[in-house]
């Protein structure tokens, strides 16, 4: 193919030769970099997936809109809670902060200056603010991070519940968007009535969480893997979450680069 001198929508990095990625990247297009667990567990009606194919549809979207380069998505990540979970993955915080700070030096080393963090996570937050501090200090580039799961708040008003959970009504609404195929929603019965045990809940301290399908020294049993309800989670409310998120982005990335 021949890269455009501006390109008016984006392009994923996989798909291109590295001769047009050089004239893409040179051009100035700034480079997004989804992060999302590709084995994680999700419940008993979600995929191990989940993550990754939620922030990869964002992505795609963004994608459309915006002259952006999207990168390959990073499917590992910092995911101690769920761990005992059969074909969950895991890496230590450590190993995966260094792991994103080689994959966006790279970027650099090849001429990017603008670079964009989707997360679609919590516990690889805290990495990834100091991936990026550790990124700015050594190279003085401000890498910007989109924390997916705290976005789209203009479509809290359509939650049946206020909660936080994890495999609950937001996250069941985006997979019904989607990925409909692959929700069990035959299963929300299971998972609701799985909630054996809750942590205490503390107003004035935080601590480490560790869900685990049966009794485990440190664990919360948790024989479901989910938290929350998702029995009113529909494909509608799905698309409207995605929307709201990719406008969010949309706007700031304007707002940080107007040439976009």
């Amino acid at each position: 193919m021949t890269a455009p001198q501006r390109a008016r929508t984006g392009f994923r990095l996989a798909d291109l030769t590295w001769i047009d990625a050089a004239d893409l990247i040179g051009d100035g297009l700034p480079v997004l970099l989804p992060i999302g667990a590709a084995a994680k567990a999700h419940g008993p009606h979600l995929p191990l997936g989940s993550d990754r194919l939620v922030v990869e549809a964002i992505a795609e979207r963004l994608l459309a809109a915006l002259p952006v380069l999207v990168a390959p998505t990073i499917g590992q990540g910092f995911c101690p809670a769920f761990m005992d979970y059969p074909g969950s993955q895991h890496l230590t915080a450590p190993t995966f902060q260094a792991m994103v700070e080689e994959i966006i030096e790279g970027y650099l080393r090849h001429g990017a200056e603008r670079i964009v963090l989707l997360n679609n996570g919590i516990s690889t937050e805290p990495p990834l603010r100091l991936a990026a501090q550790t990124i700015l200090q050594r190279h003085g580039v401000a890498v910007a991070i989109a924390d997916l799961p705290r976005l789209g708040q203009a479509c809290a008003d359509q939650w049946s519940t206020p909660d936080s959970g994890h495999a609950n009504e937001r996250e069941t609404s985006l997979l019904l968007a989607i990925a409909p195929g692959m929700v069990r929603m035959d299963r929300l019965a299971e998972t609701v009535a799985a909630e054996d045990s809750e942590d205490v809940v503390l107003t004035s301290l935080r601590r480490p969480m560790r869900l685990t399908p049966e009794e485990r020294p440190g664990g919360i049993v948790n024989r479901s893997g989910a938290t929350g309800d998702a029995t009113a989670a529909t494909a509608e409310k799905g698309e409207r979450l995605i929307a709201a998120i990719v406008d969010e982005i949309a706007k700031d990335l304007r707002r940080l680069w107007p040439d976009l």
